[in-house]
């Protein structure tokens, strides 16, 4: 039931195909029946005024050698009787129409002594025979001239009169009948081996199709994440190559949240570890000081500190990785706010005795969601401050053209390795774990910069010397474009 509403819906390829080999199939066949009986019809016509032309021209010449248009006739009967044999065998009718335009003999005898006055009749009498077959009202009309060749003068042609003649169809009309339903038998076997054709070949050619469906089915209820291939067909093979690439993508997704569940659970363990220890050494010195308390006291709120941060963190990603969130775009002067950052970051600065420099190029208005821009330059600058050397500086740089403004934060810090380069985005990756770990850093400042710029349909990019210092620079659009919904 399944494969036949498939079949039946136009949406189906199946049943694309089938349609279109079944009218490559019987159209051609339709054709080819009309055109044969109409071509047949044609030549059969043809051939009966041929034969009957020939016969009233051998009637058309007794009647001149018997002398029939004058008062000196000879043999009338045997001519009436020719003429009427010619009118029994054709179903027709012969009408003799002399010189001046009166009816010398009507088959029907109906007309005789008449005048007939038509075009026919008078371009007979001009020598031209023609002939008219009528489908609609079954009958063949011929006009042949009746020509006096014995009297002749030299450049002159005499035309004694004109014999009019209508037969009939109807043998015609009977044998294109019987040939019609000869030619429908054979037409209607066609279409039923056609028919067979046209689902055989369907279900062979979509069958690829139906493999690569049946795999993703298997994917999808879970019983297999292997790659598929069916190379039948080109277009199977882009279909596969796209469905296994996203496939991989879907298993690199997995194990990247396998491992940043691990790691968030060893992050969040490690400050609950670190409280548990301080709080069972409390508990096992029964007379420990005023000082020995406090001191506790303080590496466990230190360690609280640095849970809610990790938790803080973790929420702002999650927050910035969800797709479907609402900027809240406005218009900003990004020269005024990169300065209020920087000025709340210069005390960190000079705590760690790091130059900060701020150089703009020139005013930049933008469209940007402020928070998110500041969580932006925030990272950037503050991991700049934390991973520099003593003495250092953080050079920070604005500019723009007509379509982007960028934000370059470059420093004299400890640089990044080139083989790190690729994970510095990654949750919870830490170029250097102990140092990191001494300046409060959560491994997630990077992650949570890039999907903001990405949410603001940016970019970021960064060049790094390792013992050197490393140089991130942001580029973002001046005039926000929302994401259009297909």
């Amino acid at each position: 039931m399944k494969n036949l509403k498939n079949l039946l819906s136009l949406r189906s390829l199946r049943a694309r195909i089938f349609i279109i080999i079944l009218l490559v199939g019987i159209v051609p066949s339709v054709l080819m029946r009309y055109a044969i009986l109409n071509s047949y019809e044609e030549r059969t016509v043809q051939i009966r005024i041929a034969t009957v032309q020939n016969q009233l021209m051998i009637v058309g010449n007794h009647l001149l050698s018997n002398h029939y248009f004058s008062s000196t006739k000879t043999n009338e009967n045997v001519i009436s009787a020719e003429l009427q044999m010619i009118s029994d065998l054709y179903e027709g009718r012969v009408v003799i129409v002399d010189s001046s335009l009166k009816v010398v003999k009507d088959t029907y005898g109906i007309s005789e002594g008449k005048i007939m006055i038509s075009e026919e009749v008078i371009r007979g009498l001009q020598g031209e025979s023609m002939s008219h077959y009528d489908r609609e009202h079954g009958y063949i009309e011929m006009t042949t001239p009746i020509v006096d060749s014995g009297s002749q003068a030299e450049g002159e042609t005499i035309i004694a009169g004109v014999m009019v003649t209508s037969i009939s169809n109807d043998a015609i009309v009977s044998t294109i009948e019987a040939l019609n339903r000869q030619a429908m038998i054979l037409q209607n076997l066609m279409l039923v081996g056609i028919l067979a054709f046209a689902i055989i070949l369907s279900t062979i050619l979509t069958r690829p199709f139906n493999r690569i469906t049946e795999a993703i089915n298997e994917v999808k209820a879970g019983y297999s994440n292997k790659t598929i291939d069916v190379p039948d067909y080109a277009e199977t093979v882009h279909i596969v190559e796209a469905f296994n690439q996203l496939l991989e993508r879907m298993k690199a997704l997995d194990a990247s949240r396998q491992e940043f569940v691990a790691n968030v659970s060893h992050e969040l363990k490690t400050p609950m570890t670190s409280v548990k220890v301080l709080a069972d050494s409390l508990l096992a010195q029964e007379d420990a000081p005023a000082e020995l308390y406090r001191e506790f006291m303080e590496d466990i709120v230190s360690e609280i500190d640095r849970e809610n941060r990790i938790i803080t963190d973790l929420l702002a990603l999650v927050r910035l990785e969800n797709k479907v969130q609402e900027l809240n775009i406005v218009s900003l002067n990004i020269n005024d706010l990169t300065e209020l950052i920087l000025k709340r970051l210069r005390p960190i600065a000079r705590k760690r005795d790091v130059e900060l420099v701020f150089e703009s190029m020139r005013t930049v208005i933008a469209e940007v969601d402020e928070v998110k821009l500041t969580l932006i330059m925030t990272n950037l600058v503050e991991n700049a401050i934390k991973y520099n050397k003593e003495h250092g500086w953080v050079k920070v740089e604005l500019n723009a053209d007509h379509q982007y403004f960028t934000f370059t934060v470059s420093d004299s810090g400890l640089g990044i390795p080139e083989d790190s380069l690729p994970h510095i985005y990654e949750r919870f990756y830490r170029v250097d774990k102990s140092h990191s770990r001494d300046i409060g850093g959560t491994g997630l400042g990077l992650a949570i910069a890039r999907s903001a710029v990405l949410l603001h349909r940016g970019s970021v990019t960064v060049s790094s010397v390792e013992g050197e210092g490393s140089s991130f620079t942001v580029k973002i659009p001046l005039n926000y474009i929302p994401e259009t919904t297909a």
